[in-house]
């Protein structure tokens, strides 16, 4: 899009997965607003044209992650991020999105004029720095949970003496060069089970240096089942069929780590010793202290992380840094693991709404202070929606329920001819609940940028797709909103 826009009824921030997906929900369910899409990058895709190092897959089945109105049919449930990135582009395309977003250009502030019911949303041009403005009644973040152009990065202990390479996958080279390379992959998370597995198949050795272990399972990469039933109906139904499955059963899945942890803590555990060679100290590198989903579960696709530690291509090792070395790392141990390729797969930075400074007739917001309603909106602040999908599911699903619900909300405004919604938390109500209750080191890290949660529906995150379903899509839309 090259014109420039002076107002718009509804500007949706970032063209990823979320936010391609709430401009088609824009276009068909609220076609008499006007929209517009800005991103900051100079394409769109979001995650999947920003993280480009080796086997960058989605951890969750493509059944769920891809779009409700949209289905996917390509043979492999857990894609690779060539495949989602394509998927993205081609609904923009056929939705007819792609022609009403504004590439490099990022959002830096939003100001509410209560007089106007308006948002003064400040923009800058990546490539050239040039700054305007544009004017919306209502303003919505897609811009995912973290910062793009930083990773959480720890410093180590004498790391500017080692003489090879440091990588964070965030940034990887794309002449990286590893074919019999010595290679230490830090980390235990999704990127770090993804990576390895990858660069094994090249590199001279590969270790998986955790400072605590993760909790792995194995999951085909192709659902047998699913392609049966795209093979016997028609591509809609059998994409309702199987997402609605795989919903049922993740959810359930869920619930029962939730209320019998010990039984899934079992399964993972005989499932990791099945696949690891004979003898394999599983209760050290794939046990954790903690409980299943108290942090995220990793799936490992057809098993590769644990084909490639029972060919003697990968090692994992569960230890604590003590510093780097010219040539490697030394554990608290004392031991050395030899490195020619050092790889920091240590997390994200949190950031929400893209890291936009926001006031309210001219008084800052401190996010923090705030209660999120039905996860996507704050309590007190009209007109301002973020996307945010789920921890424990793929994001898509909650991103989906989101912009129906949103639609809703718009043409509810619309039939009324209000021109504020604004979200209303209880005088009586407890808002002390983190936003996001996993214990994994990012989201602890990111306490003081989140908001809080209440103790029961609409203020209460459940995780849970049929509750939210039920929150979305069968009760009142202006329950505890109110609009002027």
């Amino acid at each position: 899009m090259t014109q420039t826009l002076e107002y718009v009824d509804v500007l949706v921030v970032g063209a990823g997965l979320s936010g391609v997906g709430a401009a088609c929900h824009l276009q068909k369910e609220a076609p008499k607003l006007t929209f517009a899409i800005v991103e900051a990058r100079a394409v769109s895709g979001g995650t999947w044209d920003l993280f480009r190092y080796p086997n960058v897959r989605s951890d969750s089945d493509m059944y769920t992650l891809g779009y409700e109105f949209e289905p996917w049919l390509d043979k492999k449930s857990i894609a690779d991020g060539d495949s989602i990135l394509r998927y993205i582009r081609e609904t923009a395309a056929k939705y007819g999105v792609e022609e009403k977003i504004q590439y490099s250009t990022k959002v830096t502030s939003a100001s509410w004029h209560s007089g106007e019911a308006k948002w003064t949303v400040g923009l800058v041009d990546s490539e050239t720095g040039a700054e305007r403005t544009i004017k919306c009644n209502f303003l919505w973040g897609n811009t995912g949970y973290y910062r793009y152009d930083e990773g959480f990065r720890p410093h180590f202990e004498n790391e500017e003496s080692f003489t090879g390479q440091i990588v964070h996958p965030q940034f990887w080279p794309e002449d990286l060069a590893i074919d019999g390379k010595r290679v230490v992959v830090i980390g235990s998370g999704a990127t770090a089970m993804t990576l390895v597995p990858a660069l094994a198949q090249t590199a001279g050795h590969v270790t998986m240096l955790q400072r605590s272990p993760t909790y792995v399972a194995a999951r085909p990469d192709v659902d047998a089942f699913a392609n049966f039933l795209q093979s016997k109906l028609p591509a809609k139904m059998a994409f309702r069929l199987i997402r609605w499955k795989n919903v049922t059963l993740s959810t359930l899945a869920f619930q029962l780590s939730r209320r019998r942890p010990e039984v899934i803590k079992k399964a993972l555990r005989q499932g990791a010793i099945d696949a690891l060679p004979e003898g394999f100290d599983v209760d050290t590198h794939f046990s954790p202290a903690y409980n299943p989903w108290d942090q995220r579960l990793c799936l490992v696709p057809n098993g590769d992380l644990f084909a490639a530690i029972s060919a003697g291509t990968v090692d994992v090792v569960t230890e604590h840094i003590e510093r780097f070395t010219a040539h490697g790392i030394v554990l608290k141990s004392g031991v050395e693991i030899p490195a020619d390729i050092i790889v920091t797969a240590t997390g994200l930075s949190v950031q929400m709404l893209g890291g936009m400074t926001i006031d309210l007739d001219g008084t800052p917001l401190d996010i923090s202070t705030t209660v999120a309603y039905k996860g996507i909106m704050l309590t007190g602040v009209p007109n301002l929606a973020m996307t945010f999908g789920y921890t424990n599911a793929s994001w898509t699903l909650k991103a989906d329920l989101t912009a129906r619900y949103i639609c809703r909300l718009l043409n509810e405004m619309r039939r009324q001819k209000k021109r504020t919604c604004t979200p209303e938390f209880p005088s009586s109500g407890t808002s002390d609940i983190p936003y996001i209750e996993l214990a994994s080191g990012y989201i602890a890290r990111a306490a003081n940028q989140l908001p809080k949660q209440g103790t029961k529906m609409p203020w209460r995150l459940y995780q849970n797709y049929f509750l939210d379903t039920a929150l979305f899509r069968l009760r009142r839309v202006n329950d505890h909103m109110k609009f002027s």
